[in-house]
């Protein structure tokens, strides 16, 4: 077998019979270029046919160039030989480069988390102690962000079967969802033009800049979506006036009820005036809100938004964010499942929306874990990061010179 760098045409043919995930199609190596990187494609070739592929990104930092599979290699990794004659080969091509090291995450699941029920990969010791058994190093078992990709994703199996995908949200989540329904809340389909506020929603929660999420939807083309939430706040209006005539009849119903029987023993009755009397007060508080949104925004206020890229069967959540100033709306959760009951009968077969943390550990991130997963998502956790030493010399001066370059930045 031979080593062969692909054209991208090559490349994608190969890609197109094989389950990829985003971050290894041509579309993301275009993305990244945007980000300073240099691409190849790379292919294992016996009698005419690729046997295994990937996409290698190249950097030089601090006058060193260091690659990237990002997600791995396109390959049976259960075919040690095979990974074993790709792995050195392409160690020998990135050497003549210059390159000092790689790093791949490979795609490779250690355990999936289904209903609370842990599901383990038979294969996955066997994998991983070949890759070490070829120098790779593996990089640790993280909990949290710590990787270049989640070492833990949140994916949901879709279904045609819409009630049943909706009778496996967690209940308070579809509370949420019918509430944010009810009050005015709106799904649309955007564009680029929206790209720009909802990288200000989330610019804090990604590393990338707003040049990387542009080139990304212009890469990605007709295999991007972007989809937002907006409050309608004549809608919004409507549905607080009604509640506050029904919550008014309530309480001339208690008020009634009490005065019928002034005679009697009626503490009861009176608690009874007092709740409903209460509950009108923050109707009529909520009313003044919906009042002061309808005045200074007429046309609706966008609240949530996000970024899809669709991958042969999977969707892809790349971004979301919402306003915090509107959470009680529960924007997001709306947004969330009317995307989920689209691409379902789109013909989709699953929703990854992306990074979680471990979720049998406390840590800052919790929210976002328990997010994710009220969805009824099932937690996928893979291998993590492993590096490859290309040229030990220049890698440990490597190493070195980052030491010194992070502690100038402190």
């Amino acid at each position: 077998m031979i080593l062969k760098e692909l054209t991208i045409e090559e490349f994608n043919a190969f890609t197109y019979n094989n389950y990829i995930s985003v971050y290894q199609s041509s579309n993301y190596a275009l993305t990244m270029q945007s980000q300073g990187f240099n691409y190849k494609y790379y292919g294992i070739i016996g009698d005419n046919k690729i046997y295994g592929a990937s996409l290698i990104l190249i950097k030089k930092e601090h006058g060193f160039k260091y690659a990237y599979a990002p997600r791995g290699f396109i390959i049976d990794y259960n075919n040690y030989e095979l990974i074993r004659s790709f792995t050195t080969l392409l160690k020998a091509e990135l050497k003549k480069m210059g390159v000092v090291g790689i790093i791949i995450n490979p795609p490779i699941i250690k355990s999936i988390y289904q209903n609370k029920k842990l599901i383990t990969n038979n294969n996955y010791n066997d994998i991983f102690n070949n890759l070490k058994d070829l120098k790779f190093n593996h990089l640790g078992y993280n909990n949290c962000f710590e990787t270049l990709k989640p070492r833990y994703e949140a994916i949901i199996p879709l279904s045609k079967n819409i009630q049943k995908m909706f009778n496996n949200i967690d209940k308070n989540y579809r509370t949420k969802i019918r509430s944010a329904d009810a009050n005015g809340i709106k799904i649309y389909k955007g564009d680029k033009s929206n790209l720009e506020y909802l990288f200000s929603q989330t610019k804090n929660k990604y590393p990338r800049d707003l040049k990387y999420f542009e080139s990304m939807y212009d890469c990605f083309n007709d295999l991007i979506d972007i989809y937002y939430a907006k409050i309608n706040t004549n809608d919004y209006m409507r549905n607080v006036q009604y509640k506050y005539q029904l919550q008014t009849s309530k309480c001339n119903l208690a008020n009634a009820n009490v005065f019928k029987n002034v005679k009697g023993n009626n503490n009861k009755l009176i608690d009874k005036k007092l709740y409903e009397e209460n509950k009108l007060n923050l109707i009529k508080e909520e009313l003044v809100y919906a009042t002061k949104l309808l005045k200074e925004y007429p046309n609706g206020i966008i609240v949530a938004s996000t970024l899809i890229i669709k991958n042969k069967k999977e969707v892809y959540m790349i971004m979301d964010g919402y306003d915090k100033t509107y959470k009680k709306f529960n924007a997001k959760h709306l947004l969330i499942w009317k995307l989920m009951e689209k691409y379902a009968l789109d013909g989709y077969s699953t929703f990854n929306l992306g990074g979680i943390t471990n979720y049998n550990l406390n840590n800052k991130y919790q929210g976002l874990t328990n997010f994710k997963l009220g969805f009824g998502s099932n937690v996928y956790e893979y291998m993590g990061d492993l590096e490859l030493v290309i040229n030990r010399p220049l890698h440990l001066i490597y190493k070195q010179s980052k030491t010194v370059m992070n502690l100038l930045k402190k």
